[in-house]
């Protein structure tokens, strides 16, 4: 049993990486909430959605979010009449944020409308959100503090970043089903996502860090910073600003004593040595999933 600490898109491919190498019962994973967002009165779990999408074969690759094939005439007439439609929200992906907020008035947990979701899509991995608590990721910035989507995507990620708050992580329980599955599984993976906005939200989950710490040198991990930089989104930027370096070398030392090996770019084999200074091992391959061969590279490089 493998169990995948994940966000979003780069979780994403690894978890369908791997489910070319392992049986996908075989997998589990345990995916961040702390970008979840309430908006015109439907609650969106943007990294659930993108990982069961993109499992599923559903996901729109040129987008990089949300559903193929879609169309756009709810969010078009949304905006006409002058509503939040800074959030895009194709009609077919719509449905699934009206089926969870359905199911969440009606008593369900986040869990059990995940599984029921993964389930309609045919989904052997098992997709677990860390915790059924209310936890947000939420930025100081010079424009004020603003909450995660408000800051990915209405601001484009392109303010400077202060402090990062992860509320509610500290009342938080991650559930028995995470739980279980981190404590049974032969190996541990820490996906390449955003350190500081798609893991660090699981890790402050009451009971996550905890097993990660007693089982180290069952956690494998794969640095999401290649030759400097991130290859989507914010994580370089933010790594920055926050003060630590960004390389992959600053990556290992955000996880300090959660991991016992470490895969990193080719690009980052001169790093190697540094890191191996740590006390972790060391594995050098691609990391970059652009075409299956390197994605199945990875994915062999992750269990071998």
């Amino acid at each position: 049993m493998i169990t995948v600490l994940s966000g979003g898109v780069g979780a994403a491919r690894l978890l369908r990486a791997l489910s070319d190498v392992v049986h996908p019962r075989e997998i589990t994973a345990v995916v961040n909430v702390g970008d979840d967002l309430v908006l015109n009165g439907l609650t969106i779990c943007p990294d659930l959605d993108t990982i069961t999408y993109t499992l599923a074969g559903l996901n729109n690759d040129e987008l990089g979010w949300g559903l193929s094939g879609e169309s756009w005439r709810v969010m078009d007439e949304l905006e006409q009449l002058g509503g939040a439609s800074w959030f895009r929200l194709g009609d077919r992906d719509l449905a699934t944020h009206l089926y969870r907020s359905q199911r969440l008035s009606e008593g369900a947990t986040k869990s059990q409308v995940t599984a029921e979701l993964c389930t309609h899509h045919g989904l052997a991995i098992r997709v677990l959100p860390v915790t059924d608590d209310e936890v947000a990721t939420q930025f100081d910035t010079d424009l004020g503090r603003l909450n995660f989507q408000e800051y990915f995507v209405r601001h484009h990620h392109d303010v400077k970043v202060t402090a990062i708050d992860i509320v509610g992580a500290g009342e938080a329980r991650a559930t028995d089903e995470v739980i279980d599955s981190l404590v049974s599984a032969s190996r541990i993976v820490i996906a390449p996502s955003n350190p500081l906005i798609s893991i660090d939200p699981i890790l402050r989950v009451g009971g996550v860090r905890e097993v990660l710490e007693r089982r180290r040198d069952d956690v494998v991990a794969v640095s999401p910073i290649i030759d400097g930089r991130a290859l989507k989104g914010p994580a370089d930027r933010l790594l920055a600003d926050l003060g630590h370096e960004v390389s992959c070398v600053g990556v290992v030392d955000f996880y300090k004593g959660l991991v016992g090996t470490w895969i990193i770019d080719e690009a980052d084999a001169s790093r190697a040595d540094v890191i191996r200074s740590r006390g972790v091992k060391v594995i050098v391959t691609t990391t970059i999933m652009a075409d299956a061969q390197n994605a199945e590279r990875l994915a062999h490089a992750v269990i071998s």
